[in-house]
């Protein structure tokens, strides 16, 4: 019998507060995988972890850390905290010579993120990053057929998600304005598709990028205030892809009547359109054509499937996704994508989108990617 992964989770409690992410997806996906169990929680009060621990089911509950990470029960750390805490705790589970799962973004910034992936790779040590739209049945089906030439060379595509834009936040997501903090729809919804978009059709190799805040006040529910906002609500770009491909991107937040998420690809012999939810916790729907065909729904094979049945649906489903083909990884002792360096690659994207942006001009990604290793200390 194979000896599950045990995990310890930092990030998710069961009092108000957090974004939730950590209780609401992933407890919910480790627990409907049975070559996982959730060993250990981590909150920063004794009260709220052991609250925590009982309530999804954990042997052990800590509110230190280190304690945490020291621990022989514990093979994989998954860190689900606000992003401007992720290197901090990263970096301490990889010293404890620990497997790390942390959320995307990896870090507030590219050298963050550089720094940590260092790490991890001077330790030999596995590990994830939360892009799990890599992990998503549709979009490894459509990754399949453009591979497989379905519909011929790729010549072009157009990503469009225009979401609910949320004014009105509380302590726990309010501090989301502050661009410096690395969360915002740029790096979160931003990096998502963009790495849903980059793991169907490949890297993109040039950008030409407008960001701006159209909505540049927030309320803060907790106190009454009216908060400024700087982080970027409208991303779009023009882009050329390795593979030769041009590329029309928009991800942007509106007040009112969101027109939802659609993802074009035209091939020289036909076209691939996904729509439905967003990129990377779904549920999102295929629909393809060769030649003069109309559009027709293509459902992903159940191959692509990894989770039991009753696993849950919404946010939970692409988080067990992934972890599920994170423990293959593992049993086997093969490699694991989107891993810290994956992330590296994908922060770097972001900055180039960002350069580009600010200084007006089309920017080449590998030309950040240099300046961001000198940055960190590399070659």
């Amino acid at each position: 019998m194979v000896a599950k992964v045990r995990v310890g989770i930092v990030g998710a409690t069961v009092t108000p507060g957090g974004s939730g992410w950590g209780a609401n997806a992933h407890v919910p996906a480790l627990r409907a995988l049975p070559e996982y169990e959730l060993k250990a929680v981590c909150t920063a009060h004794e009260a709220t972890a052991k609250a925590s621990a009982q309530a999804f089911g954990a042997e052990l509950a800590f509110h230190n850390f280190d304690d945490m990470v020291a621990h022989p029960d514990v093979d994989l750390v998954a860190v689900v905290v606000r992003v401007p805490g992720h290197q901090s705790l990263v970096v301490r589970a990889l010293e404890a010579g620990k497997a790390v799962f942390c959320e995307w973004p990896l870090g507030a910034t590219l050298v963050e993120a550089e720094s940590m992936a260092s790490l991890a790779s001077a330790r030999s040590l596995r590990t994830a990053v939360g892009l799990q739209a890599r992990s998503d049945p549709t979009l490894m089906y459509t990754r399949e057929l453009v591979q497989q030439g379905y519909i011929g060379e790729v010549l072009s595509a157009n990503f469009s998600s225009v979401g609910q834009a949320v004014t009105q936040r509380g302590e726990g997501r309010i501090w989301q304005g502050n661009r410096k903090n690395g969360a915002n729809t740029l790096t979160i919804a931003g990096g998502h598709a963009i790495d849903a978009l980059c793991f169907v059709l490949g890297e993109i190799e040039e950008v030409s990028a407008r960001l701006a805040t159209r909505v540049t006040e927030w309320h803060h529910t907790d106190t009454g205030e009216t908060v400024p906002v700087d982080s970027p609500d409208w991303i779009s770009l023009s882009g050329r892809l390795e593979r030769g491909a041009e590329v029309s991107f928009l991800v942007a937040t509106v007040p009112s009547s969101p027109s939802g998420n659609r993802f074009e690809i035209y091939g020289r012999e036909g076209a691939l359109v996904i729509s439905g939810g967003s990129s990377n916790s779904g549920p999102n729907q295929l629909h393809g054509a060769r030649g003069k065909e109309h559009l027709t729904a293509m459902e992903p094979p159940e191959r692509f499937t990894l989770v039991p049945n009753g696993t849950p649906v919404g946010a939970p489903r692409n988080v067990a996704q992934a972890y599920a083909r994170l423990g293959r990884a593992m049993s086997a002792g093969q490699p694991f994508e989107p891993d810290f360096a994956h992330a590296v690659k994908r922060h770097t994207l972001i900055e180039a989108i960002e350069r580009s942006a600010a200084e007006r001009r089309s920017v080449r990604v590998q030309d950040v990617r240099t300046v961001g290793a000198r940055s960190a200390g590399g070659g």
